[in-house]
């Protein structure tokens, strides 16, 4: 258990700085998280926000590999 206890901490912070953005829905999004990798699934409405949640968590502490599993729904 102690091992989910750090995945968690960063799916947290995730999706904490992703509801701060106006250009995305973070209820639409699945964010998981293992060892540093964070992986994105879930529908966004442009490639730019495709690109904006991805480089969101550029900046985010503990964020050391992204899979950006995003589809674009036109």
């Amino acid at each position: 258990m102690e091992a989910l206890a750090p995945a968690c901490a960063l799916v947290d912070r995730v999706h904490g700085l992703l509801s701060q953005s106006p250009h995305l829905s973070p209820r639409d999004l699945e964010v998981s998280a293992d060892e540093g990798s964070v992986r994105l699934h879930g529908t966004v409405s442009s490639f730019f926000q495709k690109q904006m949640a991805q480089e969101m968590l550029r900046r985010v502490d503990g964020v050391e590999r992204i899979v950006n599993m995003l589809q674009v729904n036109w």
